[in-house]
């Protein structure tokens, strides 16, 4: 997990919604038309009153990726570990696809206590990262994600 500075929103509808912090799973929890993905981030944002929306990009195998590349060097050598690392600046817009088009559903965090009512953008053109990036993160966390839940009664959306 990275925590993000404060700065980066995004807006939906009237409501903006801060960056609070961005992390990664392996697989992706998330399927476009039946494919998982080798990786996914998911950037968490909160509004004034704490509602949550989360921004999911899906990363799959191709070129490098500069920032995965430099958050790599620094991960910590054990898990629950923290590094802080107050001199590194990131751009989380390095992360994010050209097109900007998007899923969204109401659903809940995929990782303890899975607090419902969370806004999911799943963001519709993966990301390229490199196999040795899967690597390097596979070492450390061989499977971290929570499988994908079925739809139920929740619809989803699909910007054009």
């Amino acid at each position: 997990m990275v925590s993000y500075d404060p700065g980066s929103s995004i807006r939906v509808g009237d409501v903006s919604y801060q960056l609070k912090q961005f992390h990664f799973h392996r697989p992706s929890e998330e399927k476009i038309r039946g494919r998982v993905y080798d990786m996914v981030a998911h950037l968490v944002h909160a509004d004034e009153g704490g509602h949550l929306a989360v921004v999911a990009v899906l990363l799959g195998q191709g070129n490098e990726n500069a920032l995965v590349r430099e958050l790599w060097k620094h991960i910590p050598k054990e898990k629950e570990k923290e590094t802080l690392l107050e001199a590194m600046k990131i751009d989380v817009n390095e992360l994010l696809p050209k097109v900007r088009g998007y899923y969204t559903f109401e659903g809940s965090l995929t990782t303890p206590p899975c607090t419902e009512n969370v806004t999911w953008f799943v963001l519709k053109q993966p990301v390229p990262i490199s196999a040795y990036e899967v690597a390097v993160f596979t070492r450390m966390y061989r499977h971290n994600a929570r499988p994908t839940q079925p739809l139920h009664e929740r619809v989803v959306k699909e910007t054009r």
